[in-house]
């Protein structure tokens, strides 16, 4: 069968991450340049396959034929994309895929043949039509009573197949008994949230009203409009989920010939490693064309989870709407989009992810509503609320920029501290007009002007960027010296060097890092940290990412023309050519880089990072370079570590998150939750007050620790645009226009939201790292032992 078509849907079920908006890649692009290929009218898959499964046996990194491993890895990924939550599928189906395709598909690939993969969908299909048929079946019945015992796996990934279609039957009563559910309690407690806001508002309103205040007695319009919107019928649960189930049907429908040959090549590509990729021509233009403009929405990235058919935070671009809003983060699953402030929101669970895509983008200045349910979430059925205005995420959101922090040493002195923000390693590829370290470089050196006694450089959520940026950044904090090594697909080793004669900063450094630094931001930690140079502070381990990947053309042919003949391309594959290592030989690919002191995080038990991908490249170790350590006596780590050990024991933000930590850890562990009514509305009651709880505790405790340490510190701000002026601005008086260059909208302050904020805009991370920094400084002095902060 030949498969060639000119049109493209998008996949259903496929881990592909599409950019809400900007968000610095992980990933080291290399383009090559050539004379610009013809794209072929129509693409031949058969020919593609064959042609993407002989360019990864020959120039991917692991060198690695094609063959009956490389086969059964297919056929895992294949399925994997289609049924990543093992539901459609039995395993009868399994079994019978297994013994006619698990060491062949690499002969029919070679053989340009890509039958297997339509007779696989063939089935896929047929169950999908069944399984929405049984949805309907079940829900119609309506003999989901929500008081037996049972209960129903959070995540399938890695649970068993239903033997046969008796045991899939089972199965799907309990998955839509667990779906009801949710979807009752979770409208439950949406409704009670609105009802107690709107009265909350009713209420301020009447007294602003009393004491003749016009404004806002006018606004009580608003709050009639909040109770209309609340008695307003919406569709029943079980509506809701026949739409869902409806969408996800349409959606497997109208999957063509062309979105089954590309999900089919996608997975031969993964099966060498989680990014290599191929893109068909369209996706191909398409990526082209997002990397190439600016969109406005909320700053974040985001995946299908398979499991729940929600939309997965990936990262959340630092300087970005959601960045600043600070409600979302990293793991968090969106299951509805609403436009505006208020009004109705939409279910997307089971849309496809350009489809939820376009839901969240929108005009600058307005305001999306997304539903989600938080990473460390319990129980599904909790979910929360976070309106975010968009915005144009703009290249100087993401520039580096500094924080000048005046405060006392442990014994009362005044001690200036410098901090620096770096949300990606940008460059602008070629110009020279834009450089992380040109802009890194003038902070340093308005730092040092300023008499900093020690500095910190800000990674966390940095994903990477230019190789070139992280080596040269490295080098204004280390003599002249090798940062990084690297082998290609032939074996072939490079160094990559500082060529600064002198470090421009030499004093107490450290790095913090967390589970979202990666690539360029694991290089510059690891050659810190190597040369001793740095202490590395953060979660357990960075992402873990030390590869390169190359954007190839994917030749089909040549066409003749007049005097000479013409390649013709058909995509493009992304190609695993290169391993990043260590001056010390160790590589930063799978374990990332691990910190000398480690703070307590839910990422370290979120299942994120290189080691939770498919199929990631193993970790090596090469010859160490050559290199001299740049501190006379080891760093006193131990020391260090201990009192950061007795803070955080005592901190009470740090005791939260380490009872979130369990709470999450249990979570995963037992992977199940109980189809009792009672028994989850005991839970989320529970959840809700010690989460009422939390929000008095922190309100008493912030204002208390606002009052002690008034006049404890003065936060100058500096900017890629007052670097240079010779008068300091407090950050409190920087506008968001000074910061972004962008006006924006002026948001309505939430006193609650006000009262919860971090004093002077610490974090628990930040504050601890202050505080081992503070004692960095004070061990560092001449014959003096480990210091005491005097950060309260």
């Amino acid at each position: 069968m030949s498969i060639r078509s000119k049109s493209l849907q998008p996949l259903t079920k496929l881990r592909s991450t599409l950019l809400v908006s900007y968000f610095s890649c992980c990933a080291a692009f290399l383009l090559i340049a050539t004379s610009k290929p013809v794209v072929a009218a129509e693409a031949n898959f058969e020919e593609i396959g064959m042609r993407v499964a002989k360019m990864l046996a020959e120039e991917h990194y692991s060198q690695h034929p094609f063959d009956d491993k490389m086969s059964e890895r297919t056929l895992d990924n294949y399925i994997r994309f289609l049924d990543y939550g093992r539901q459609y599928f039995t395993q009868e189906d399994i079994d019978g895929f297994y013994k006619k395709y698990r060491t062949t598909l690499d002969d029919e690939v070679k053989a340009r043949k890509l039958e297997a993969a339509f007779e696989i969908y063939k089935i896929y299909l047929e169950r999908v039509n069944s399984r929405v048929s049984k949805v309907k079946e079940i829900l119609e019945k309506g003999d989901l009573d929500f008081n037996s015992d049972k209960t129903v796996h959070l995540s399938r990934k890695k649970e068993k197949w239903p033997a046969d279609m008796a045991a899939s039957d089972e199965l799907w009563h309990r998955l839509i008994e667990g779906e009801m559910l949710q979807a009752t309690l979770r409208k439950e407690i949406l409704d009670k949230k609105k009802k107690k806001d709107a009265e909350k508002k009713a209420k301020a309103e009447a007294e602003a009203k009393k004491d003749g205040d016009a404004a806002k007695g006018e606004e009580s319009e608003v709050a009639e409009g909040d109770k209309k919107a609340i008695a307003k019928k919406e569709k029943s649960p079980k509506e809701k989920i026949i739409k869902r189930y409806d969408r996800i049907l349409k959606n497997v429908n109208d999957n063509d010939s062309e979105d089954i040959a590309v999900m089919f090549i996608k997975a031969i590509t993964r099966s060498y490693d989680p990014h290599s990729e191929y893109f068909s021509q369209s996706q191909y233009d398409n990526f082209r064309i997002s990397m190439s403009k600016s969109l406005k929405g909320i700053g974040a990235m985001l995946s299908l989870d398979e499991d729940s058919g929600a939309a997965e935070i990936q990262g959340i671009v630092v300087g970005g709407p959601a960045a600043k809003n600070g409600e979302l983060k990293i793991k968090d699953k969106i299951v509805k989009v609403g436009q505006g402030k208020k009004g109705d929101m939409v279910d997307i669970v089971g849309e496809k992810l350009g489809d939820i895509v376009d839901k969240i983008r929108g005009e600058k200045d307005s305001y999306v509503r997304l539903e989600v349910i938080p990473a460390d979430a319990v129980d599904p059925s909790q979910t929360k609320i976070i309106t975010i205005l968009r915005d144009k995420v703009d290249l100087k959101e993401s520039l580096a920029n500094a924080e000048l922090i005046i405060t006392k040493d442990a014994q009362g002195k005044e001690q200036k501290i410098g901090w620096i923000h770096l949300s990606s390693f940008y460059s602008s590829m070629g110009d020279g007009k834009t450089s992380t370290t040109v802009d890194v470089q003038r902070l340093v050196n308005r730092l040092k002007k300023e008499g900093v006694d020690g500095m910190v450089l800000d990674l966390r959520d940095n994903g990477g960027g230019s190789l070139e940026e992280a080596i040269n950044l490295t080098g204004l904090f280390i003599p002249r010296g090798p940062v990084v090594q690297s082998k290609n697909w032939r074996g072939d080793m490079d160094e990559k060097f500082s060529r600064n004669r002198y470090a421009l900063y030499d004093g107490p450094l450290l790095v913090l890092t967390n589970r979202a630094s990666a690539s360029a931001s694991e290089i510059l930690a690891a050659a810190l940290q190597d040369y001793q140079r740095s202490l590395i502070i953060g979660d357990k381990a960075t992402f873990g990412k030390g590869t390169v990947q190359q954007l190839r053309p994917v030749r089909t042919g040549r066409i003749p023309l007049p005097f000479r003949s013409q390649e013709v391309t058909n995509g493009a594959l992304k190609l695993t050519i290169q391993t990043f290592f260590r001056i010390s030989g160790g590589s930063t690919q799978l374990k990332g880089v691990i910190p000398d002191i480690h703070l307590p995080s839910t990422n370290n038990v979120l299942d994120f990072g290189e080691a939770s991908l498919e199929w990631p490249l193993v970790w090596e170790k090469v010859q160490p370079e050559k290199y001299s350590i740049v501190r006379k006596t080891p760093p006193p780590v131990e020391g260090l570590s201990k009192k950061s050990a007795e803070r955080i024991a005592k901190e009470q933000d740090f005791v939260y998150i380490r009872e979130d930590i369990e709470r999450t850890k249990k979570r995963i562990d037992e992977n199940v939750i109980s189809l009792n009514r009672q028994k989850r509305e005991l839970e989320v009651k529970d959840l809700e007050t010690q989460r009422e709880q939390r929000i008095e505790e922190r309100k008493a405790r912030y204002a208390r620790i606002k009052k002690d340490e008034q006049g404890l510190y003065a936060i100058y701000g500096l900017t890629q645009d007052n670097v240079d002026e010779e008068k300091l601005v407090l950050k409190s008086d920087l506008s968001t226009e000074d910061t972004t260059g962008m006006k924006t909208a002026k948001l309505e302050e939430d006193p609650e939201a006000k009262a919860l904020e971090y004093p002077h805009g610490f974090d628990p991370y930040v504050r601890e790292t202050l505080h081992i920094l503070q004692d960095l400084i004070a061990a560092e002095k001449k014959n003096s032992p480990v210091g005491i902060s005097a950060i309260k």
